[in-house]
């Protein structure tokens, strides 16, 4: 008895990852697009982030680098960070911190010289100060980490729309 319920759950299991092999997202388009030059100005370290970010996704598509649709652009990336103390107790010590990054990004054709993105992006986060100073920066670093993402999410979704305009 056990051994045929078995079988006959091991042959569902194997029917659904099947059926799950050609899996595809809906809301997915290929940017075809290389970075042939870059600037980044004053905060060099979270720009590079950004860049950093933005490069690994143009690596993916250098397979079709000889593709005249390839878009290739100029990135000029200019970061700001701005750390403020949000509260403090009595004493004077800060308990709550706010970091502010806020990044112009202007991405151009090569070619053409034509501005396809201009756009400012400015995002904040708070976070509290931990008993541990260590434990403070870790959280801070997160909190960095998590608006660089949000920055390079919307830089794709301003890019995707003036890539297929284009």
């Amino acid at each position: 008895m056990k051994k045929t319920a078995y079988l006959i759950t091991s042959v569902i299991l194997l029917i659904f990852i099947n059926s799950c092999a050609g899996y595809k997202p809906i809301y997915t388009t290929e940017l075809n697009f290389e970075i042939t030059d870059y600037s980044l100005k004053n905060d060099k370290k979270l720009g590079k982030k950004i860049y950093s970010k933005l490069y690994n996704l143009s690596k993916r598509s250098k397979n079709s680098k000889d593709d005249p649709q390839t878009a290739k652009i100029i990135m000029i990336i200019d970061t700001t960070k701005n750390k403020t103390s949000m509260s403090k107790d009595a004493a004077g010590k800060v308990l709550e911190y706010k970091i502010e990054i806020t990044s112009n990004i202007q991405i151009k054709d090569y070619f053409s010289v034509d501005e396809m993105v201009n756009q400012t992006f400015s995002y904040s986060s708070l976070y509290q100060v931990q008993t541990q100073y260590s434990e403070t920066i870790n959280l801070e670093n997160k909190n960095i980490e998590n608006i660089i993402d949000k920055i390079f999410q919307n830089i794709l979704i301003k890019m995707s729309d003036s890539l297929i305009s284009k």
